[in-house]
C-alpha cells in the first residue's frame, strides 16, 4: 500500500507500498459505506442473495455459486476460505494427533493430553506457524480485495497493482535470503521445523496459483468488467488499419528512439537483465536455416505503459513494440517474440562493524542489487522453448523459479488506470480531519503547545490530518523563538518532505537540531541519504543509524523554554514521519508534555548521537533495552490472575507477530485461562483454537481501504487496564535487533479512545478475516439481521462527526 507502500506492503523494512516501497507497506483500498451512525448498516454484501434457495455468492470473490457451494472452483483452489468453509481442521483436530501447517505440510504432535498443561510441549515445532507461507497467506488476502466484485472496480484494478508490489518485494527480500542460506549450506530449522530449502520450495509452490488468479482475475472478470465500463485494454490486432498505421507513425518516433536491442550471440555476452524490468525476448535469423538469435528489448518505464487510441481505448505500449519490430531488426526475419519479468535478489550483506563510511556502505549496497542474482522469472505462456532455455541457463534458475502466465507479466503500471476521472468506479474520496483539540490553535502561534501542556493529544492518522497534527507540531517548533532546540528519528519520509525542510528551517532560525536517519531503511535508502546530505549541508547534526541495529523508532522532541522552566514535549507514534502515506496508512501517535516521557526521549537521542544505550526508562518500553522483558511481565502477570480464578485479558493490535517466544508466553496465557484477542495484519505464527493451548485465543485480520499499520497494546492488569501505542511488532527482529519505542498511554480519555478503536476493529465484519489453528482465514461474516460493520467507514464518520460538534458546540 512501498508507496511509500507494502504492503514489508507490504512491511516497514521495504514498506509496500510499505515501501514506497512493508503495499511493499501497501496502499489496499476498500468500499466505504456512508451514514451516520456507527451502528447504522452498512450493506456491502448481497443478503438477497444469500437467503436466494438455489444460488448464493462466493464468499470471496463474489461470483454466483451453487447454493451447496461456499466457494467458486478458482477460489477454492487457492485455498482462500469463506465464513462457511469447512472447519474440520480446527482445535480438537490438531492436537494431539496431527497439526496440517499453512503450506500443507503435515509435522506430528508429541502425544499428550490437552488436559494436562504439563504435557503439552510448547517447543514442538508443530504448534508454530512458518514465517514465510503466513507472508502468502496475508497475500492471499490482499488478492482477495481484487477478486472481490463488491470492490468498486478501479478498487479492485488497485489491488491488483498492490498484490504484484508486495509480490515482487516478497521474492526480493525473502526469497532471495532462502536462496543465499542455501547457497551458504545452511540447514538450521525454523522454529516450525523447516530448512531453508524446504521453505524455498514450498513457498514457489504456494506463489504459483496465486499469480495464475492474479491473471485470470484480470483476464475473465476485470478486464471484461473495464470493457463493460467504457474502459476498453484493446489487442493491438484488433485495431482498425488506420489505427494501427497512427501507432506504428507513434512508435516510429516516440518510441523506437529510446529502444536498444541487445543481442547475444558469439560477438555479444548476455545482456543484463534489470530488475523488474518488462522484457521482449526476440528470436531472429538472417536466412532460412541460420541458428536463432536471441535479443532483448526492454520495454521502456518512462513511456505510458497504455496508449490511448480513442476514447477510454487504451492498447499496451509491449503490444505496440511486439507489432513494429520490423522496425527495429530491418533485414533479419523475426521468428517469434516472448515477454518476460525477471525478479532479482535484494539482499546484498555488508558488515558494519568494518565499514569505515556507513553511507558509502549504503551507497554500495544500492548499486550491487542491480546486478544481485535472479530468484524469479515470469514468462507468457506460450514464451518460446528457445528464449526460455537461454533465459534460465544464463540466470541459472530451474524449472521450479520459472511462473508461466496467461496474462499481463506487469501490473504496477495499472496504477494509472486508477488515476482516470470515473469517480462512479471508485471509493468516495476521503480527505483527513481536522483533530478536535487542535481546531482552535492559532497555526501561526504556539497555541498547540499550550493545547499539549493542558492535556495529551492522541492522533489517528488518516482520520486526523498528518498536516495538521505532526506536521503542523515541527513546523510551529521551527518557528517559535522560545524553541531551543529539535530532535527527530526519520525512517521513512516523502521524497518533498514538509518535515525535513521544517528541521532545515529550524536550524536556520538558530536552533539545535539533531536528526537521527536510518540509512538501512529498505528500499528508501537512496531518498534517506539524499536527506541526511542536505541535512548535513545546513549544519544539522545527524546521525547514521545505529551499529548492529536498525532504528525503526518514530520518535521526535521539542525543547522549549517557558516562564516555569524548560518543558518537553514529545511525539511517539506508530507510523513514519511521511506525509502521503499518512493518507492510507491507519496509525497512531501521542503529544504529550509528560516529564517523564521526555527523559527517557532525551537518553534515546543521546544515544542516537552518542554510544551507549540505556536500559532504565522512566515510562518508555524501549528495544533493545526494556521492552520485551516488560511485554513478558505484562502477559504473565495476566496468566497469575487468570490462575487466581481473576478476570484476565490482553488485546494486541499490530502488523506482524513473529517471536516464538513471545507466542509460548501467549499459549501459557491461554493456557491458563486469559482471554486473549489478536489483530494481526499480516504474518502470524501462532495457531489459535487449539485444544488445551489456544482455546482462549482470537486473531483477525483486518484487509481493506488503508493499511492497517497501528500497534496497540492493552492488558486488564486486575480492572485498571495499561494501554501502549508505539512502533514495534512482536517480532524477534523488532524486539532483538532495531532500535523501538512504545509509550504508555496514561490518560484515562484516551485510554478510552483507545478501547473505541480495538473494539471497532474487533466488531468488523466487512474487512476482517478470522484465523484458524491451521494457518488459513476466513471471511468474517455479520451475524444475520445484524448490519455489517466497516471498520474504516465507522472511523471516517466518527472524524468527522467530531470536527462538526467542536465546531458547533455539540449542538
Amino acid at each position: 500500500m512501498s508507496e511509500e507502500r507494502t504492503p514489508d506492503a507490504v512491511d516497514d523494512d521495504a514498506d509496500p507500498v510499505e515501501s514506497g516501497g512493508d503495499l511493499t507497506e501497501y496502499e489496499p483500498a476498500s468500499s466505504e459505506t456512508t451514514g451516520t451512525a456507527d451502528t447504522e448498516p452498512e450493506t456491502r454484501r448481497c443478503q438477497e442473495t444469500r437467503q436466494c434457495p438455489e444460488i448464493r455468492r462466493c464468499l470471496v470473490c463474489g461470483t454466483e455459486v451453487p447454493a451447496a457451494d461456499s466457494k467458486c472452483p478458482l477460489c477454492r483452489s487457492m485455498d482462500i476460505a469463506g465464513a462457511d468453509a469447512d472447519r474440520a481442521t480446527d482445535s480438537t483436530a490438531l492436537v494431539p494427533d496431527v497439526v496440517t501447517s499453512d503450506g500443507g505440510q503435515s509435522v506430528p504432535v508429541a502425544e499428550t493430553d490437552a488436559s494436562d498443561p504439563a504435557g503439552i510441549d510448547l517447543s514442538d515445532p508443530a504448534y508454530y506457524l512458518n514465517r514465510e507461507l503466513s507472508e502468502l497467506a496475508f497475500q492471499r488476502r490482499v488478492l482477495a480485495e481484487a477478486l472481490d466484485r463488491e470492490n468498486p472496480l478501479l478498487e479492485r484494478v488497485k489491488f491488483l497493482d498492490i498484490f504484484t508490489r508486495n509480490m515482487d518485494e516478497f521474492f526480493r527480500k525473502r526469497v532471495g535470503g532462502l536462496k543465499q542460506q542455501m547457497a551458504a549450506g545452511i540447514t538450521e530449522r525454523t522454529p516450525d521445523g523447516r530448512t531453508p530449502e524446504e521453505q524455498w520450495i514450498e513457498v514457489l509452490e504456494t506463489a504459483r496459483p496465486m499469480f495464475e488468479r492474479q491473471v485470470e482475475c484480470y483476464r475473465e472478470s476485470i478486464r471484461p468488467a473495464l470493457a463493460d465500463a467504457g474502459i476498453h485494454i484493446t489487442d493491438y490486432d484488433d485495431l482498425s488499419p488506420t489505427e494501427r498505421s497512427e501507432l506504428r507513425s507513434y512508435f516510429e518516433y516516440s518510441v523506437l528512439p529510446t529502444l536498444t536491442p541487445l543481442t547475444f550471440d558469439p560477438a555479444h555476452p548476455f545482456p543484463f537483465i534489470s530488475n523488474q524490468s518488462l522484457s521482449l525476448a526476440v528470436l531472429t535469423r538472417e536466412e532460412p536455416g541460420d541458428d536463432l538469435t536471441f535479443s532483448r528489448v526492454k520495454i521502456p518505464r518512462n513511456h505510458v505503459r497504455f496508449v490511448e487510441v480513442g476514447d477510454e481505448r487504451y492498447v499496451p505500449l509491449e503490444q505496440i513494440v511486439r507489432s513494429n519490430l520490423n522496425l527495429l531488426f530491418p533485414d533479419v526475419t523475426v521468428v517469434d517474440t516472448g515477454m518476460f519479468r525477471v525478479t532479482r535478489n535484494a539482499e546484498v550483506g555488508r558488515d558494519e562493524e568494518v565499514a569505515e563510511d556507513l553511507t558509502e556502505m549504503i551507497a554500495e549496497v544500492i548499486a550491487e542489487r542491480r546486478f544481485a542474482t535472479a530468484v524469479r522469472l515470469e514468462v507468457e505462456a506460450d514464451m518460446p522453448a528457445a528464449a526460455l532455455s537461454i533465459l534460465q541457463r544464463q540466470l541459472d534458475l530451474d524449472d521450479r523459479e520459472v511462473f508461466r502466465l496467461g496474462g499481463p507479466l506487469e501490473f504496477r503500471d495499472f496504477e494509472a488506470l486508477t488515476e482516470l476521472d470515473r469517480p462512479d468506479l471508485k471509493l468516495d474520496e476521503w480527505t483527513p480531519q481536522p483533530h478536535p483539540r487542535l481546531t482552535d490553535s492559532d497555526a501561526a502561534g504556539s497555541d498547540i503547545f499550550t493545547e499539549i501542556r493542558r492535556d495529551d493529544v492522541l492522533i489517528h492518522h488518516p482520520y486526523h490530518s498528518f498536516e495538521a497534527t505532526v506536521q503542523r507540531f515541527l513546523e510551529t517548533a521551527a518557528r517559535d523563538p522560545d524553541v531551543l532546540a529539535i530532535k527527530a528519528a526519520i525512517y521513512r519520509t516523502a521524497s518533498d518532505s514538509q518535515v525535513i525542510e521544517s528541521l532545515i528551517e529550524a536550524a536556520r532560525n538558530g536552533k539545535q537540531v539533531a536528526v537521527m536517519v536510518e540509512l538501512k531503511a529498505r528500499f528508501d535508502e537512496e531518498n534517506n541519504l539524499e536527506w541526511a546530505k542536505r541535512l548535513e549541508e545546513e549544519g544539522i547534526h545527524v546521525a547514521y543509524g545505529t551499529i548492529g541495529y536498525k532504528t525503526h523508532t518514530k520518535t521526535s522532541l521539542v525543547v522549549r523554554d517557558e516562564g516555569d522552566g524548560v518543558q518537553l514535549y514529545s511525539h511517539v507514534g506508530t507510523g513514519n514521519y511521511h506525509s502521503e502515506t499518512a493518507k492510507t496508512y491507519e496509525d497512531l501517535g501521542l503529544l504529550t508534555a509528560d516529564r517523564g516521557v521526555g527523559q527517557d526521549l532525551v537518553k534515546l537521542f543521546n544515544y542516537f548521537t552518542g554510544y551507549s544505550l540505556h536500559e532504565e526508562y522512566r515510562k518508555l518500553l524501549i528495544a533493545p533495552g526494556n521492552m520485551r522483558e516488560r511485554f513478558v511481565d505484562l502477559i504473565r502477570a495476566e496468566a497469575e490472575r487468570a490462575r487466581a480464578g481473576e478476570p484476565a485479558s490482553i488485546t494486541a493490535k499490530m502488523n506482524r507477530l513473529e517471536d516464538p517466544d513471545l507466542v509460548r508466553e501467549l499459549y501459557e496465557a491461554s493456557m491458563a485461562g486469559v482471554d486473549i484477542d489478536l489483530v494481526v495484519r499480516d504474518i502470524c505464527r501462532l495457531r489459535p483454537g487449539l485444544t488445551g493451548v489456544s482455546e482462549t485465543i482470537d486473531v483477525y485480520s483486518i484487509v481493506g481501504r488503508f493499511l492497517e499499520h497501528s500497534r496497540v497494546f492493552r492488558f486488564h492488569a486486575g480492572g485498571e487496564p495499561e494501554h501502549y501505542i508505539g512502533s514495534a511488532d512482536w517480532m524477534t527482529r523488532n524486539l532483538n535487533n532495531r532500535v523501538e519505542t512504545v509509550v504508555p498511554i496514561d490518560d484515562p480519555r484516551l485510554r478510552e479512545e483507545l478501547d473505541r478503536i480495538l473494539d471497532t476493529a474487533l466488531s468488523d465484519t466487512r474487512n476482517a478475516w478470522e484465523m484458524r489453528s491451521d494457518g488459513t482465514y476466513v471471511r468474517r461474516e455479520s451475524v444475520p439481521g445484524e448490519p455489517i460493520r466497516d471498520s474504516h467507514a465507522q472511523l471516517m464518520r466518527r472524524a468527522e462527526r467530531a470536527v462538526r460538534e467542536k465546531r458547533t458546540g455539540g449542538l
